[in-house]
C-alpha cells in the first residue's frame, strides 16, 4: 500500500473507533495483569484497528484527540548500567525516565521496576514541565528517586530523548488495555546521533490474566506475533555504536524486516 494511502486508511480506521474518556479509563482495573508486546507496521495497524472497531474496542480521547503525543527522556549511569542490565538478561532491573504527556501538559518522573517474575511496576511523581530534560536540580524529585530507586541522582544523567504518538484502546469488558506507539523518533544526547523507526508500530497488550483476550485473536488473525522489545534499548543500540548491544541487533533486523526498509542513523 502506498505511503499516502496507508496514512489516509490509518486516519479513517482511527476515526471509526468509538471514544472513551480518561475518567472511564480509570475504572479499568487489571487484576493479575499480564503484559505482552507486538511489532507491526502502519499497514498492519490499519487492519488491527478495523477489526478492533468491529469488536467494540474504544479509543481514549485526551483534549479531543485519539492520538496523543509523548516525549520521554531516559536516564542512565555513565556506564549505561540500566541498558546493560537489560542486555545481560538481569531479571530484576530498573529504568528511570521523565515523561511529558503533550496534550495534557503533565510531566512526571517515572521509575519502572521489573521483578524476577517478569512483572513491571511503575512509580511516578509529577514535576514541572521545564524539568523534562533534566530533573536533577529538583530536591523533591531527587528525594523521590532515592526512595523509589537503587540509583542516586549523582549517578544518573540524560541519555536519550524519545518522541512518539500513542493510541490507547480498551475492550468492551474493560479487561484489556492496548497501547499502540508509532512515529517513534530518538535523539542520543551523548553521541549526538538521531534515528526514527519509520513506520514501525509497537503494540503493548495489558490484560487481566483471568479473562480471555479477544485482542490476541485479532493480532493472530493479522499475523502479528509477540516480540519482546524495549524502545530505550532499540534506540540506544541504533544511536550508540560503542554500546554492548549484540542481543538487540537481532531485534533491529526484525524491525527492518517488518517495515521492509533499513533504519537510517543521522
Amino acid at each position: 500500500m502506498p505511503e499516502n494511502s496507508t496514512t489516509e486508511a490509518l486516519d479513517k480506521a482511527i476515526e471509526a473507533l468509538r471514544p472513551i474518556t480518561l475518567e472511564e479509563m480509570d475504572s479499568v482495573k487489571l487484576l493479575n495483569r499480564i503484559d505482552s508486546k507486538y511489532l507491526t507496521n502502519e499497514a498492519g495497524l490499519v487492519s488491527v484497528l478495523r477489526d478492533a472497531a468491529a469488536a467494540g474496542y474504544r479509543a481514549l480521547v485526551v483534549e479531543g484527540k485519539k492520538v496523543s503525543r509523548y516525549t520521554s527522556v531516559y536516564y542512565d549511569t555513565a556506564g549505561l548500567r540500566m541498558f546493560l542490565d537489560h542486555h545481560n538478561r538481569r531479571l530484576v532491573r530498573q529504568k528511570v525516565r521523565t515523561r511529558t504527556y503533550v496534550e495534557s501538559g503533565q510531566t512526571f518522573l517515572e521509575i519502572k521496576r521489573k521483578n524476577n517474575h517478569g512483572r513491571t511496576k511503575k512509580k511516578r511523581m509529577e514535576i514541572p514541565q521545564a524539568e523534562l530534560m533534566d530533573f536533577r536540580a529538583d530536591a523533591a524529585a531527587c528525594e523521590y528517586l532515592a526512595a523509589k530507586s537503587w540509583f542516586t541522582v549523582d549517578q544518573l544523567s540524560p541519555v536519550l530523548d524519545t518522541r512518539f504518538k500513542r493510541i490507547t484502546l480498551v475492550n468492551p469488558a474493560k479487561t484489556e488495555r492496548l497501547t499502540i506507539d508509532m512515529a517513534l523518533c530518538f535523539t542520543n544526547f551523548r553521541t549526538g546521533h538521531e534515528t526514527t523507526l519509520q513506520d514501525a508500530v509497537i503494540i503493548e497488550l495489558k490484560q487481566d490474566g483471568r479473562a480471555e483476550s479477544q485482542m490476541k485473536g485479532i493480532l493472530l488473525d493479522n499475523r502479528i506475533k509477540p516480540m519482546r522489545i524495549s524502545k530505550y534499548c532499540i534506540a540506544l543500540t541504533l544511536t550508540d555504536p560503542s554500546a554492548k548491544s549484540g542481543r538487540f541487533k537481532v531485534k533491529v533486523r526484525r524491525v527492518e524486516k517488518t517495515i521492509g526498509k533499513k533504519l537510517v542513523i543521522i
